[in-house]
């Protein structure tokens, strides 16, 4: 299901770059939209994670830089049956963390300073296991594509705007931008919900599984939760919000409707859930 969904994802950056190369150079600017999308989409695959990770300014850690952290990825892979994957720290007070990469044998995960500091060991597992959870899904790569693909979009709406003020004359052309320009950041946030949501709840449950213990799990999510009112992470960007455990974007009333990530407070009802269940 999640190749799937790459595929779709690629197919979708494909065609918004051709619409906005036609409506700004015609053929010509189909033929330049085409040779540039098969960038987008093979740099997507292979450099996605890269390009997320540097974009956090995330500083790889070993055994000797940070032997708590890696002593507790290294426990949950291999109690996860996955490779161990890189290791990353983001230096930032708020509580968040992300896994990336195309495969669970190019897996990473990253922390910030701020979660290592303030959750206890086993909130700190729990969180780690959430995130092997996305890896063992296979969730990393369609996350990370779906992160280019709203940042392509983006872009697609702001090239449209350019095409209403200086290309074609045609009125035809005309509504297409203003059409596109309208709906390409709905499509990008419907995008977003439609991906991540389902998933998180499905991280959720593979973390206690792999944790051992929903109820870590869930009193990590009320302190990331808790931080990230108080002051969202730095360099936060929506194209990647989808990607971190709690969303690290401000928003309430309406916005919540549109959140990345299912409400917080139903996340820790499934978790009890699932530890009275376990019992």
């Amino acid at each position: 299901m999640n190749t799937l969904k790459t595929v779709f994802l690629m197919t979708v950056m494909m065609v918004l770059f051709l619409i906005v190369g036609y409506l700004i150079g015609g053929s010509t600017g189909m033929t330049i939209a085409f040779i540039f999308s098969l960038m987008m989409n093979f740099g997507s695959y292979w450099f996605s994670d890269k390009i997320i990770l540097s974009m956090y300014r995330a500083k790889e850690v070993t055994a000797e830089t940070a032997p708590q952290y890696y002593s507790i990825v290294h426990q949950l892979a291999s109690r996860a049956n996955l490779p161990m994957p890189r290791i990353y720290i983001i230096n930032d007070p708020t509580p968040n963390a992300f896994a990336t990469g195309r495969s669970p044998e190019h897996a990473a995960v990253a922390a910030t300073t701020g979660i290592l500091r303030n959750l206890t060991n086993e909130e700190l597992a729990g969180v780690i296991s959430h995130e092997l959870a996305h890896v063992k899904h296979r969730d990393m790569l369609t996350g990370t594509i779906a992160a280019t693909l709203v940042g392509t979009i983006t872009y697609a709406a702001q090239m449209a705007g350019w095409a209403m003020m200086f290309g074609r004359n045609d009125d035809d052309d005309g509504i297409s931008s203003l059409l596109l320009l309208i709906l390409a950041p709905i499509a990008a946030t419907m995008i977003q919900l439609a991906i991540s949501r389902s998933r998180e709840f499905a991280a959720d449950a593979g973390g206690a599984q792999i944790s051992g213990n929903p109820l870590g799990l869930a009193s990590a999510l009320r302190k990331i939760s808790a931080g990230n009112e108080v002051k969202p992470l730095n360099n936060s960007n929506p194209a990647t919000a989808h990607m971190f455990i709690v969303n690290p974007l401000h928003g309430g009333g309406v916005m919540k409707l549109f959140s990345t990530h299912p409400p917080i407070e139903e996340r820790i009802k499934r978790l009890e859930e699932i530890a009275v269940g376990s019992r």
